[in-house]
C-alpha cells in the first residue's frame, strides 16, 4: 500500500457490470429483503446511524489491467442511506395507506350518516304524507257525514210534511166517512144486531169447541205423563235389579278371590314359635289392578313384634295376588282391604 489516491480508469466494461456496482446491487437486495421483514414485524422507526465519510485507497500495481478493490465502508454507508430512504418511503407509504384507510372509513361513516339521514327524511316525509292522507280521509268522512246528516234532516222534514198532509187528508176522509156512516147507521142497526147475535152464538160455539179440545189435550198429556212415569219406574226397577244382581255377583266373586288370597297367605305365613292363639294383627293391603302389591301397613298390632313381622313378611312374599279382572269389583273390594292374622284363622 502506497497511501496514494488513485483515479478510476475505464477498462471498456459497462459500469453496471463492474465489481463495485454488483456489490452495491447485492447489498441493496439484501437490505431490501431485511426491510420487507422489518416492515412486517415492527413499524417503529429507528434513528439513522451516524454517517462516516471515507475514500477508496488502492495500491497501484504494475499489472497491465488496473483492478479496483472494493472497500466495505463506502458500501455500508450507501446501503445505510438506501435503507433509510426505503424506510422513509415505506413509512410514508404506510402513513398514506393509513390516511387513505381513515379517509375511506370517514367516507363510509359519512355515507352511512347521509343514508340514515335520507332514510329518516323519507320516513318523516312518508309519515307526513300519510298524516295528510289521513287528515284528508277524516275531512272527507266529516264532509260525507255532514252531507248525510243534512240529507237526513231534509228527508225527515219532507216525511213530516207528507205525514201532516196525509193526516189532514185522513181527517177529512174520516169526517166524510163519519157523515156517511151516520146516514147508514139507522139502516144498518137492525142488521147489525142480527149479525151480533149470530156472532155471539158462533163465538160461544167456538169457545165450547176450544174447551173440549183443551180437555182432550190435557187428558192426552196426562196419559202420556202416566205412560212415561210407568216406563221410567220400570227402567229404574230394571236398573236397580241389574245393580243388585251385579252387586251380588261382585260380592260372590269377591268372596271367591278373598278365599284364594287367604289360602295363599296361609301357605306363605309361618308364625313364630312364641305365637299364641290370642295374638291377632290386622293389616291394610293396597293392590294394583294387576294384583301387584303397592303397600302394606299395620292397622292394629298384636303386641308381639315377631308375630307382626311374620304377617308382614307373608304379605310381601306374594309376587301377585289373585284379583278379579272386572274393574268395578276390584275397586270395590280389592284396591284396599284389611285382613287379620291369627294362628287359628285368617279373615
Amino acid at each position: 500500500m502506497t497511501g496514494h489516491e488513485r483515479e478510476f480508469t475505464s477498462t471498456g466494461t459497462p459500469a453496471w457490470k463492474s465489481p463495485v456496482a454488483l456489490s452495491i446491487a447485492l447489498h441493496l437486495l439484501i437490505a431490501g429483503v431485511g426491510l420487507v421483514g422489518w416492515s412486517w414485524s415492527s413499524p417503529i422507526h429507528e434513528p439513522p446511524p451516524n454517517s462516516v465519510s471515507a475514500r477508496l485507497i488502492t495500491q497501484q500495481k504494475p499489472e497491465p489491467s488496473p483492478v479496483v478493490e472494493p472497500v466495505d465502508q463506502p458500501d455500508r454507508e450507501q446501503e445505510q442511506k438506501e435503507l433509510e430512504k426505503q424506510k422513509q418511503a415505506e413509512a410514508q407509504k404506510r402513513q398514506k395507506e393509513e390516511e387513505a384507510r381513515k379517509a375511506t372509513e370517514q367516507k363510509k361513516r359519512e355515507d352511512a350518516k347521509r343514508k340514515a339521514d335520507e332514510q329518516e327524511r323519507k320516513r318523516k316525509q312518508a309519515k307526513a304524507e300519510e298524516r295528510k292522507v289521513q287528515e284528508a280521509r277524516e275531512a272527507e268522512a266529516a264532509r260525507q257525514k255532514a252531507e248525510a246528516e243534512a240529507k237526513e234532516r231534509e228527508r225527515n222534514k219532507a216525511e213530516a210534511e207528507a205525514e201532516k198532509q196525509r193526516q189532514q187528508a185522513a181527517q177529512k176522509k174520516a169526517e166524510e166517512e163519519k157523515r156517511r156512516q151516520e146516514e147508514q147507521r139507522k139502516r144498518e142497526e137492525a142488521e147489525r144486531k142480527k149479525k151480533e147475535e149470530q156472532a155471539r152464538k158462533e163465538a160461544e160455539r167456538k169457545r165450547l169447541e176450544s174447551e173440549r179440545r183443551l180437555q182432550e189435550q190435557q187428558l192426552e198429556a196426562q196419559a202420556d205423563q202416566a205412560r212415561k212415569a210407568r216406563a221410567e219406574e220400570a227402567q229404574r226397577r230394571k236398573q236397580a235389579a241389574a245393580a243388585k244382581a251385579n252387586e251380588a255377583r261382585m260380592l260372590s266373586e269377591s268372596e271367591k278371590y278373598q278365599a284364594m288370597i287367604r289360602e295363599k297367605l296361609s301357605q306363605a305365613w309361618f308364625p313364630p314359635s312364641s305365637a299364641t292363639e290370642e295374638m291377632t294383627v290386622r293389616l291394610q293391603i293396597t293392590l294394583l289392578p294387576t294384583g301387584e302389591l303397592v303397600s302394606v301397613k299395620v292397622m292394629a298390632s298384636s303386641g308381639n313384634t315377631a308375630f307382626d313381622n311374620s304377617a308382614l313378611g307373608a304379605v310381601k312374599s306374594l309376587n301377585r295376588y289373585p284379583v278379579p279382572s272386572e274393574r268395578d269389583a276390584f275397586e270395590a273390594y280389592f284396591r284396599q282391604f284389611t285382613i287379620e292374622f291369627n294362628p287359628r284363622r285368617l279373615r
